[in-house]
């Protein structure tokens, strides 16, 4: 793609925004923007990386959008009122979405791969570029995490890689309807599984994402997955943990922060070590060696390549140890990826205490009975779970769910603290040695730095013990 026009970007710090910019002004495009954390003095790090690469930051008053010539971009969360979005239209600038600008650069692609599904989406997507940076295909990547294999002190928030290679890798939404924009070559689907949308509307997408593509890859471990492999044009590359299909995982052998098994393909079994733990993780590997396949590298490339795969900011990260308790910060929104963070600190001694932030009063209202019957069915006896109110920054909401009515429901292991310091004040006076603290929660990059605090307060009770 040639890009003749400057590039403004509303919201440039969102974890779907700010790879996208990296990756146009990587591509040599003039790129600016706003946003809200930067009004507020939030984030600094993140918007001084933008700097570094020669992206300009400005207020978001509309002091930013000043021709006719730029286009406008902007997240489905960006209100029509926001004062860049007004002065867009005031100027006849053009406007694109964010996924429909991302849309149009996988698609300009040689080898577009795309990576859906309701969980560990950001996952895959960066072993299945790490794989193919590894194996000298030099990808370009688009996700909503920061990929640790590639970040270093210049480059600290390494959510997309710039390559020239032919692949285009790119985790796939399918919260806000974008995923139809999609024509993948290679598909990924993951799981299909209560989030943001009904699971009949979900069907749906993932469906028509799938047939569109050349070759699917899909977990028919999952049973909505599996159901939708009958309705493809030709057969899938399958995987499946402890299943049967092209790629099967046997012998799970898990620790505390890495997994092994035995990766079974074409009638030859490959032992293969992890340094991301749980049986998710060990699916998550599946889904990218499949893709990598199908991409063109050879099995044994693609098992020595993942094996140094590192993992995602946020997901299951281990911020640090004091005291005896171990403080980890996690991506866990959703019913699935809870549940799958919980599994995978259950299969270890120690008491769990977790707090969780929903990502908002409209998913919490979707998925307020599968997570509360996730969270009954999962949380020890003497686990303690924690919830703040939803994360709020800015617009109209309905708040007709809230954290207190999923409490209500869950019962004696939960309690309802409103103010989210308040609510991690609660889980450090219990802490105890053998103690697992769990941040989690999505679109709020503000829990890293609270998962951080509450370590360093961890540690100051524990030296005055």
């Amino acid at each position: 793609m040639q890009f003749t026009n400057p590039y403004f970007f509303v919201g440039i710090g969102g974890s779907g925004m700010m790879p996208l910019a990296m990756i146009l002004a990587g591509r040599g495009a003039r790129v600016s923007g706003s946003d809200r954390a930067l009004d507020q003095a939030r984030l600094p790090a993140k918007f001084a990386a933008l700097r570094a690469l020669g992206i300009d930051l400005y207020a978001q008053d509309g002091s930013g959008v000043t021709s006719g010539e730029q286009i406008v971009v902007a997240s489905a969360a960006i209100e029509a009122t926001v004062a860049d979005i007004v002065a867009a239209e005031g100027l006849g600038a053009a406007r694109l979405s964010r996924a429909q600008l991302l849309a149009d650069l996988f698609s300009a692609s040689r080898l577009p791969i795309g990576v859906a599904g309701t969980s560990g989406k950001s996952t895959v997507t960066g072993m299945i570029g790490w794989i193919l940076h590894t194996c000298g295909r030099d990808p370009t990547v688009m996700n909503g995490a920061v990929m640790k294999n590639f970040a270093a002190p210049q480059a600290p928030f390494a959510s997309a890689l710039v390559g020239s290679g032919a692949a285009f890798v790119s985790e796939v939404d399918e919260s806000d309807g974008s995923i139809v924009l999609y024509r993948p070559r290679i598909a990924v689907l993951n799981n299909v599984s209560l989030d943001h949308k009904s699971l009949e509307e979900l069907r749906t997408l993932f469906g028509d994402f799938a047939r569109g593509a050349e070759t699917v890859v899909l977990n028919i471990g999952d049973a909505e997955t599996a159901a939708l492999a009958a309705s493809l044009p030709k057969p899938p590359i399958t995987f499946a943990v402890e299943g049967a299909a092209d790629l099967v995982a046997e012998n799970l052998a898990p620790e505390p922060f890495a997994c092994s098994f035995d990766l079974v393909a074409n009638g030859a079994r490959h032992r293969v070590r992890l340094k991301v733990p749980g049986r998710h993780n060990v699916s998550n590997a599946l889904a990218a060696i499949g893709a990598a396949r199908a991409a063109g590298v050879p099995l044994a490339e693609a098992i020595a390549a993942i094996e140094g795969f590192v993992g995602l900011k946020r997901r299951f990260e281990l911020v640090g140890e004091a005291g005896g308790v171990a403080v980890i910060d996690d991506f866990g929104h959703n019913p699935d990826k809870i549940g799958a963070t919980l599994d995978t600190l259950h299969a270890f001694p120690g008491r769990l205490l977790l707090l969780f932030q929903p990502h908002g009063y409209g998913p919490l209202k979707v998925m307020r009975h599968a997570l509360v019957e996730m969270l009954r069915e999962k949380l020890g006896a003497d686990d303690l779970l924690v919830m703040p109110d939803p994360v709020y920054q800015g617009g109209t909401v309905n708040r007709e769910v809230t954290s207190a009515d999923l409490i209500a429901d869950i019962g004696p292991r939960a309690r309802h603290v409103a103010d989210r310091d308040a609510a991690a004040a609660v889980l450090i006076a219990e802490t105890r040695p053998g103690d697992r603290v769990v941040v989690m929660g999505a679109r709020d990059d503000t829990l890293s730095a609270l998962a951080a605090d509450m370590l360093t307060q961890i540690a100051a009770k524990a030296s005055h013990a």
